[in-house]
């Protein structure tokens, strides 16, 4: 028997964002299924993370929309749909105080306190055991992004969008961080978005390569494909 359709878990249908006459992101229209990573790429100025942040409604599209899981994410709360849609970005933006408090953020902002020993695991899936009560302002680069990491997954996201989040690391630190993050990916089966520079981690990185030119989408093939474009 042929197998069944598989849905989307992202349509993304029409997307634009335009500010002061100016468009950012234009008509963009492709679709993720679920455990798939996208990598998105593009040159500097090209629209990539002005995208992403269209896609948990960080910015709010000009037209168009998103469905997420058949559903216009313009109807979900964007407390509800940042949780389902998680975000880690380049610069790692973590709050004043230790690291299980920012952990335990997301959990919080849903009414759920995140026990010690939940803490404690996911920092341990992230090579952070026994890093909860170190003040964030004590952390490495490296550390700081893993703890970026753990925070986005404290929610159990549903979708991973992923801001550049290599490329203010040492190379040391950013081969540990990719191999780190392709485990969880795997692990999790996430749907992710990956915006990068580095046309070679796209490769490493993603199912299909999607390739921005001036806010348009160009061409999203195979990582075969689209290196030959």
């Amino acid at each position: 028997m042929p197998s069944a359709p598989q849905h989307p878990k992202l349509d993304i249908q029409n997307l634009s964002r335009s500010i002061e006459g100016k468009t950012i992101v234009s008509q963009i229209s492709f679709q993720v299924f679920s455990a798939e990573v996208v990598a998105v790429v593009g040159p500097s100025g090209s629209g990539k993370s002005s995208l992403l942040r269209l896609l948990n409604r960080l910015d709010e599209p000009s037209t168009g929309t998103v469905f997420l899981d058949g559903e216009d994410y313009k109807k979900l709360p964007p407390r509800v749909l940042r949780r389902r849609v998680g975000m880690i970005m380049q610069q790692t933006r973590l709050f004043p105080g230790t690291v299980a408090d920012n952990i335990r953020f997301g959990p919080l902002q849903q009414g759920h306190t995140m026990p010690d020993a939940a803490v404690e695991q996911l920092l341990a899936r992230v090579g952070l055991a026994g890093f909860g009560g170190r003040k964030v302002d004590k952390l490495s680069g490296g550390e700081a992004q893993r703890v970026a990491i753990a925070r986005a997954l404290a929610n159990a996201p549903e979708v991973l969008l992923l801001d550049e989040p290599t490329s203010a690391l040492d190379d040391d630190s950013k081969n540990i961080i990719e191999e780190m993050l392709a485990a969880i990916i795997r692990s999790e089966g996430l749907t992710c978005v990956w915006v990068t520079h580095d046309r070679a981690q796209a490769a490493r990185m993603g199912d299909r390569i999607a390739l921005l030119e001036a806010g348009r989408l160009t061409r999203i093939a195979p990582p075969q494909e689209a290196a030959d474009a």
